[in-house]
C-alpha cells in the first residue's frame, strides 16, 4: 500500500473517511508515485499561490503578487470622521449658495481609502489641484476640482444661466487645452470657501487651520505623499440645477495621524463624545478629595557632614521669628501663609494669604 493511504488507514480512525481539510496528493496535483517527500518545482509553487507571473515572464499575477500590489489599503473605520463630513455638507451647500447666487445641493457620494499613487493615475488630466496645508497638523491635503465643476462655477459667477448643458460637457469643452489664468483666478476664492468650511466642520474635535498654498494644473506637481501611501478620500459632488461636478478631497493618513485618537471615537451628536453628566459627576467629587497640608515652619541648608553627625537628643535652632507665617504646601507647592496658635487644645494655623485665590484679602480661618 502506498504511504498516502497507510497515513489515513492507521490508529483509532481506521475506517473514518478523509475530513473535510484534508488534501491528497491528487489534489495538490501529484500522482501517488511522486513520492511523500516531493520537492515542489517553482512552477508548481507558483501554481498552488495562483500565481502565473512565472510562466507569464514578469507579468501581473494573481497571487502573491496580486495581494502585494492591490489598490485596496487597510485602515481603521473613522466614525467621527464621517460625522465631520456631513457637517462640512451641510454648511457647504450654504456657503456655496452665498458664493454663486444660485440653487446649490452638495452630496457625499465616495469615501474610501487607497493608495495616492492609484488615485493619481485615474484622476482626469484636466482637472485643478489644489493643495494647501494643516497647520496644527504640520502636513498637506488636497482638493481635486473636476473641469465640469470649474465651468459651472465660472458660468455662475459671470451670470451664465444655461441649465440645460449635458453632464460632462466641462470636459468636452476643457480637451486639449489648459484652464486660463483668468479661470484659475475665478476657482481660488471657491476653494478658499471649501477650506474655510472644512476648517469649521473639524472645529468641534480640534482647531485646526486649512491653509490654501497652490494650484496646480498636473497632478506630478501635486503630489503630498508618496504612491504607495494610503489616502482617505471622500468625493463630494455638487449640483447647480442640473450642472456642476465633484470635487475630492485627499488627506493622507499620516495628515490625520495627529487626531486619529479623537476620529475613533463612537460617540455621535455635536458633543462629539464629551459626557456631561459624568464631567459633573467628576467635578463634584474633586470638591471631596482629601489632601494632606504640610505646615512647614522653617527650612535650613545643612552640609550632609553635619547630618550624618545628628545623634539622638542633639536640638535644632529654629532662628525664625515667633510672629512670621508658615508656610502651608501640598504636594510640594505652597498654596497658603498663616499663624500658627492653638484651638479647642490644638495646634492651628490661621491662614493669612491665598496664594492660589484672592490674595490676601480673603477671609481668615483656621485649620486644625
Amino acid at each position: 500500500m502506498p504511504d498516502a493511504q497507510k497515513a489515513t488507514s492507521e490508529g483509532d480512525a481506521n475506517d473514518a473517511p478523509m475530513p473535510r481539510f484534508a488534501l491528497s496528493m491528487d489534489d495538490l496535483g501529484f500522482s501517488e508515485d511522486d513520492g511523500a517527500d516531493r520537492i515542489l518545482n517553482q512552477d508548481e509553487i507558483d501554481s498552488l499561490f495562483g500565481s502565473d507571473a512565472h510562466v507569464s515572464g514578469g507579468g501581473e499575477g494573481s497571487g502573491l503578487e496580486k495581494l502585494l500590489s492591490t489598490s485596496f489599503v487597510s485602515y481603521e473605520r473613522l466614525p467621527m470622521l464621517e460625522v465631520v463630513f456631513d457637517r462640512l455638507v451641510r454648511i457647504l451647500t450654504t456657503s456655496l449658495r452665498n458664493f454663486t447666487s444660485d440653487n446649490v445641493e452638495v452630496s457625499m457620494d465616495r469615501l474610501a481609502s487607497q493608495r495616492f499613487g492609484d488615485y493619481l493615475e485615474n484622476v482626469s488630466g484636466q482637472s485643478m489641484f489644489a493643495v494647501f496645508k494643516a497647520e496644527e497638523w504640520d502636513n498637506y491635503g488636497i482638493l481635486v476640482l473636476s473641469s465640469s465643476l470649474v465651468y459651472s462655477v465660472i458660468d455662475a459667477l459671470l451670470g451664465g444661466r444655461d441649465r440645460v448643458r449635458p453632464h460632462g460637457d466641462g470636459e468636452r469643452r476643457a480637451e486639449g487645452r489648459h484652464h486660463t489664468a483668468i479661470e484659475r483666478a475665478l476657482v481660488e476664492p471657491l476653494i478658499r470657501v471649501i477650506l474655510s468650511d472644512l476648517s469649521k466642520s473639524f472645529s468641534p474635535l480640534c482647531a485646526v487651520n486649512f491653509r490654501f498654498e497652490r494650484l496646480e494644473l498636473n497632478s506630478r506637481f501635486a503630489t503630498i505623499s508618496r504612491a504607495a501611501n494610503g489616502v482617505v478620500l471622500a468625493r463630494f459632488g455638487i449640483d447647480m440645477d442640473g450642472r456642476g461636478g465633484d470635487v475630492d478631497l485627499i488627506l493622507p493618513h499620516a495628515t490625520l495621524e495627529p487626531v486619529r485618537e479623537i476620529l475613533l471615537q463612537q460617540f455621535m451628536g455635536e458633543k462629539f463624545g464629551h459626557d456631561g453628566i459624568w464631567e459633573s459627576h467628576l467635578a463634584q467629587e474633586l470638591w471631596n478629595t482629601d489632601v494632606t497640608l504640610d505646615a512647614v515652619l522653617e527650612e535650613q541648608s545643612m552640609n550632609l557632614q553635619d547630618i550624618m553627625s545628628l545623634s539622638p537628643g542633639e536640638m535644632l535652632v529654629l532662628r525664625r521669628d515667633p510672629t512670621a507665617l508658615v508656610q502651608l504646601r501640598c504636594g510640594g507647592k505652597t498654596i497658603f501663609r498663616g499663624r500658627v496658635g492653638k484651638k479647642q487644645g490644638h495646634v492651628a494655623v490661621r491662614i493669612e494669604e491665598n496664594l492660589i485665590g484672592g490674595g490676601a484679602g480673603d477671609r481668615p480661618s483656621a485649620y486644625s
